[in-house]
């Protein structure tokens, strides 16, 4: 049986469920946001994931992959080759770990310490921009509260 055909036509959406969706919501707000980043960061030759990495490692100097893996939820075989290429781009050197014999720290490179000093101004741009609706009171409790979403309590 064939489907009764309708003759309505929408003229104007209704997103309303949609948009009673944190998932929803949260999605578009980072779409907006990744979307923009990418095009600006496109001139580092950044990744979101390898922004992250790079800055964790800018303020964790001598962090380990394991470390890494862990503060990023990121799989230790989708790290392997995300390390491999930001040392073959010769922004990041292995060192052995002063307490640990079987672990390696990471550490950036003067390229990439510069390299990270403009992203991460870049970075900051973006945000600024991203969220210049809200007031700074506004963007600190939309922080807060997307963390207490995805940090688990201690």
């Amino acid at each position: 049986m064939a489907p009764k055909e309708s003759s309505t036509f929408v003229t104007e959406v209704d997103a309303s469920y949609l948009e009673s969706l944190m998932g929803y919501n949260a999605r578009r707000a980072a779409l907006a946001i990744i979307e923009s980043f990418l095009r600006h960061m496109a001139v580092y030759e950044l990744r979101p994931v390898d922004f992250s990495v790079l800055s964790l490692i800018t303020h964790n100097p001598g962090i380990t992959s394991r470390q890494l893996c862990s503060a990023l939820s990121i799989l230790p075989p989708n790290l392997v080759g995300m390390i491999n290429a930001l040392e073959k781009r010769e922004l990041i050197v292995r060192r052995p770990h002063p307490h640990d014999r079987r672990a390696t720290g990471l550490h950036l490179t003067e390229a990439g310490q510069k390299l990270m000093r403009d992203a991460e101004h870049t970075a900051s741009e973006l945000e600024a921009q991203a969220t210049g609706r809200l007031s700074a009171t506004e963007r600190k409790t939309l922080m807060r509260l997307l963390q207490k979403i995805y940090i688990k309590a201690k």
